[in-house]
């Protein structure tokens, strides 16, 4: 799968986060994040926990609280429609500074908010300390379908290579003195996409014939790494051991 491959949400750093191996951490992430969405919405001390478990780790793994809320900003989209949804849902009626709003659609919107909002902030952690290749790695030891993972694997090393031949192709247009202004400058951007799609299906071909020369059989090699120890285990469960602790008290008080 290559090496040197780095991404922006990356933080390099020597942490004890960082020092995990991938599937350990991987498997945490997922464990803490379905232990969240089990949590009974109404129990609101719970999810005041969880965001701490997720400071704590933030803090072992160095990553400032500027970085990590920065990066939180991709579910605003969510945020907007949990915001719709005490308007548009039905039931009972609440009166919150003049506005007649929905008391199951606040819930709703706070669940979706709340769990939303951790989940996010966990796939953040994971994503700030660990290298894209590792978490391939990390996929491939915990099972995942092969071919999933060679489809992410291949999205990651291309996905670049497209973008910078799109900056080519606007650049190459600029320096032609053509700036879109407009509807009728749409098919001039349509060409260009299809341009684009026509070169970034050629390069696939190429590159797939240079990989079938070179020996691949519809398979990616996996290197030998060492097994996660049972210490390395035990550290990576803290997080999705004190959240399900967390859940179960969510339940029961």
């Amino acid at each position: 799968m290559g090496a040197g491959h780095a991404h922006k949400l990356y933080r390099p750093a020597r942490s004890p986060v960082h020092a995990l191996p991938p599937h350990c951490k991987i498997a945490a992430v997922l464990c803490f994040v379905l232990a969240v969405v089990a949590t009974p919405r109404t129990a609101l001390w719970a999810f005041a926990l969880y965001a701490l478990l997720l400071a704590a780790v933030a803090a072992a793994a160095r990553v400032p609280a500027g970085f990590l809320l920065k990066r939180l900003l991709i579910e605003v989209p969510f945020v907007a429609f949990a915001v719709l949804m005490p308007f548009v849902a039905t039931g009972p009626r609440v009166h919150v500074l003049g506005l007649s709003l929905s008391e199951s659609g606040l819930w709703g919107a706070w669940n979706i908010l709340a769990k939303g909002t951790l989940g996010v902030a966990a796939s953040v952690l994971l994503a700030a300390t660990t290298e894209l290749r590792g978490l391939l790695l990390g996929l491939q030891r915990l099972r995942m379908p092969p071919l999933l993972v060679q489809i992410a694997s291949f999205m990651i090393r291309y996905g670049d290579v497209i973008a910078d031949e799109l900056r080519r192709m606007r650049i190459a247009r600029l320096s032609r003195g053509f700036e879109a202004r407009g509807v009728r400058h749409w098919g001039v951007l349509a060409k260009s996409a299809g341009a684009l799609f026509i070169r970034s299906y050629e390069r696939g071909e190429r590159v797939h014939l240079a990989m079938v020369s070179r020996g691949y059989t519809g398979t990616l090699p996996v290197p030998d790494a060492a097994a996660a120890t049972a210490a390395e285990w035990t550290r990576a469960a803290a997080l999705p051991a004190a959240a399900l602790a967390v859940c179960l008290l969510g339940w029961t008080l």
